[in-house]
């Protein structure tokens, strides 16, 4: 057996009861206090595992979950850096484990944000901790800790984009995709469109009113013709809502959009698209509010190698790993943008983000552990 898979395999019963231990502090994105009391965790979970870091800094980011930023030096005569980016929050609310307890059935552990991505944070520190007493070299390392991913990121982000500027390479470990890692995602745009109409009596004054909801209904087919989904690019107008009364001719309607592409190119077209969007009736408007939330992470020539690396260390401990790219977004969106070499889905084997049977596979921490100590041997210069 391999080496790093032995030693994997010898923390089989901590890694069960290390995330057990996390997804049992709840951590909502919207509960400022849990998130407090989980980055608390986190934290107390790394320097047991870890020691004290070198350095470290928090940036508060209110109204929901701080950033933290903690740095760890090379060890073992080890070179580079490296960035692992791991949020510590949830979209279930606070009160979920009280009927969907932690509970273990053969390899299957399910509980809330086990999946997503509570596995891939004790992955990842036990990962380093069998590399370390292991005495193989490190590269220098940055644990950044989102409290706000499940939202979009939106205090995060500046905090990300900084830590890991200059970085070797960024790690991110989001669950995989079906077991596979993931080289590239889709960028992500949050649109509000609302339309203003003039109200009036719908049935005495028809001829002098102007619906905004059906300037919006033309809104929303001239935005769902312009998805391409051979091109990658999906749009969806997830709700509208509009007017006031069944005999009052709408004055106002919203209509939030997701975007999702698979380049800047498109990113770009349906910029255009939201930018040409123009009323039928001259007394009617338009506006749209919003943006990108994540750019597109593309699979760069720096992504293909760290893949390559990551099959090949995969390979030497008897598994085969495969790549795909992915609708959903995460914080490496951020860093591929900067032109950073980003591997992602380093995270949980299971199934269910977001979804009641959310589940991780055990067999797969133990695996994915040894997957990661072998990689960041070899990022720290390691055979």
């Amino acid at each position: 057996m391999n080496a790093l898979v032995e030693a994997a395999e010898a923390r089989r019963s901590s890694l069960v009861a290390d995330l057990t231990a996390y997804v049992q502090l709840e951590t909502p994105s919207d509960d400022r206090a849990a998130l407090a009391a989980g980055l608390a965790w986190v934290r107390s979970y790394l320097g047991e595992h870890l020691g004290a870091p070198d350095a470290e800094s928090t940036v508060d980011g209110a109204p929901h979950g701080d950033v933290a930023v903690l740095d760890w030096d090379a060890v073992n005569a080890g070179t580079g850096s490296v960035a692992i980016l791991c949020h510590y929050d949830t979209v279930w609310p606070l009160g979920t484990l009280a009927d969907w307890p932690v509970t273990i059935d053969g390899d299957q552990l399910t509980g809330p944000g086990a999946f997503d991505m509570k596995a891939g944070l004790v992955q990842v520190v036990h990962a380093l901790a069998i590399a370390r007493e292991r005495g193989l070299p490190l590269p220098a390392v940055r644990f950044v800790l989102n409290g706000d991913e499940e939202i979009g990121s939106p205090a995060s982000r500046p905090v990300i984009e900084a830590a890991v500027a200059g970085r070797d390479a960024v790690l991110v470990f989001e669950a995989s995709a079906g077991g596979a890692l993931k080289t590239a995602r889709k960028g992500v745009g949050l649109f509000t469109v609302t339309t203003q109409g003039v109200e009036g009596h719908a049935g005495l004054d028809p001829e002098n009113g102007v619906s905004a909801i059906d300037e919006m209904a033309r809104v929303i087919v001239a935005l769902h013709d312009s998805a391409d989904l051979a091109a990658g690019t999906s749009v969806n107008v997830g709700t509208m809502t509009g007017g006031s009364r069944a005999n009052v001719t709408a004055g106002s309607a919203e209509a939030l959009v997701d975007v999702r592409v698979t380049d800047v190119g498109e990113m770009r077209r349906m910029d255009a698209a939201f930018a040409g969007l123009v009323p039928r009736r001259e007394a009617a408007g338009i506006a749209v509010d919003g943006g990108w939330n994540r750019p597109v992470m593309e699979r760069s020539t720096g992504t293909a190698s760290l893949f390559a690396a990551a099959r090949e260390v995969a390979l030497e401990q008897g598994l085969v790993v495969e790549e795909t790219s992915v609708g959903g977004a995460s914080d490496g969106n951020f860093a591929a943008a900067l032109g950073l070499a980003v591997l992602d889905g380093l995270g949980a084997v299971g199934d269910g983000a977001h979804a009641r049977h959310e589940w991780i596979s055990i067999d797969g921490m133990v695996e994915r552990t040894a997957l990661a100590a072998g990689l960041l041997t070899r990022l720290g210069g390691g055979a």
